[in-house]
C-alpha cells in the first residue's frame, strides 16, 4: 500500500513538473509571458543579498525609475539596516536630502526628505504603479495551477519577472486608440504602455561595473526584491535555526524512546523464551 502511494505521489509530481516546464517554455499566447530564470544571490535557504548589487539597484531606481514609480512603503532609514544596501546613517541622510522632497503639513510647504520619511509616492497621469511590493506581487514561475510545485523548487520568481520585463522589449510599436503600445515578450498579453527604459551605458556605476542593460535590469530587480522582503535574511536564519532545533529534538526523542522501551521489549522477548 505504501509503495503504491509513493509511486502515485512521484508520478503526480513528475507530471506537475513536466506541465510546469512546458508552460514556462511555451509562455502565453504568441509565446508571451516567458520568464527566464536568473541566478540571484539571495535564492535558496542560504542565499543572501549582494550589498553592492543593492547599491547599484538603488542607483538605477533613483536615476531611471523614480520619475514614474514610487516606493511609498519603504522607509528611507532602512537603507542603513543590516542585510540591506549597507549605507551609513550620514549617507542615507545625504541621499534623502539630495534626491527627494516631501510635503510638510506644519510648514505647509515641501522640504528635503529625512531618513525618517518614506520614499515618496508618485502619482498622476502617465505614472506607473508603486514598486514597493512589485517583486512579491508579480510571480514569474507560475507552474501548474493549484500545485505550487514551481514556487517550492524555484521561488516565486518576482525578481526574475522584473528583470525579464525590463529586457523583454522587441522594439515593435503599435498605436491603439491614440496610445502607443510596445511589444514585450515577458508580459502575458505581449503589449504594454511603458516604453523601453534601459540601454547600455545609460548610467555610470560608482564601483566601475559596466552598466549594460542586462546588468541594470538584474541590479534593480534585486533591489526591488529587497524593498519587498527587507527581512528575508533574518527570516531564513530563523527558519534554519528552527529546523535544526526540530531535527535535534527528533533525535533526542528517538533515543529517549529507545532507552525507555528497550528493557521492556528485551525483557518481553526473554520471558517468551
Amino acid at each position: 500500500m505504501i509503495r503504491k502511494l509513493t509511486l502515485t505521489a512521484v508520478t503526480a509530481m513528475s507530471l506537475a513538473l513536466g506541465a510546469g516546464a512546458a508552460q514556462a517554455a511555451g509562455g502565453g499566447e504568441g509565446g508571451y509571458g516567458h520568464i527566464e530564470d536568473v541566478a540571484f544571490s539571495f535564492e535558496g535557504p542560504f542565499g543572501k543579498y549582494d550589498q553592492m548589487q543593492l547599491q547599484r539597484g538603488l542607483k538605477v531606481y533613483t536615476e531611471v525609475c523614480a520619475a514614474c514609480h514610487g516606493l511609498r512603503y519603504v522607509p528611507l532609514r532602512t537603507l542603513a539596516d543590516p542585510g540591506g544596501p549597507g549605507y551609513t546613517e550620514d549617507e542615507v541622510r545625504a541621499y534623502a536630502a539630495e534626491h527627494f522632497y516631501v510635503y510638510d503639513e506644519e510648514l505647509e510647504d515641501d522640504r528635503e526628505a529625512l531618513p525618517s520619511d518614506h520614499f515618496p509616492a508618485v502619482s498622476g497621469d502617465g505614472m506607473g504603479p508603486d514598486l514597493s511590493l512589485m517583486a512579491k506581487a508579480r510571480a514569474g514561475f507560475h507552474g501548474p495551477y493549484g500545485t505550487g510545485i514551481n514556487q517550492l523548487l524555484r521561488g516565486i520568481g518576482g525578481a526574475e519577472y522584473i528583470a525579464n520585463f525590463l529586457l523583454g522589449f522587441t522594439g515593435e510599436e503599435d498605436e491603439v486608440a491614440g496610445q502607443y503600445l510596445y511589444e514585450n515578450m515577458a508580459f502575458s498579453t505581449g503589449w504594454v504602455q511603458m516604453a523601453p527604459q534601459l540601454e547600455d551605458d545609460l548610467i555610470e556605476y560608482d564601483d566601475g561595473t559596466p552598466a549594460t542593460a542586462e546588468q541594470m535590469a538584474h541590479d534593480v530587480a534585486a533591489f526591488l526584491m529587497w524593498t519587498a522582503e527587507p527581512k528575508m535574511m533574518a527570516r531564513k536564519q530563523a527558519g534554519i535555526l528552527g529546523v535544526s532545533l526540530l531535527l535535534l529534538l527528533t533525535v533526542l526523542l528517538y533515543l529517549t524512546n529507545k532507552k525507555l522501551w528497550y528493557p521492556i521489549k528485551h525483557g518481553g522477548k526473554q520471558a517468551n523464551l
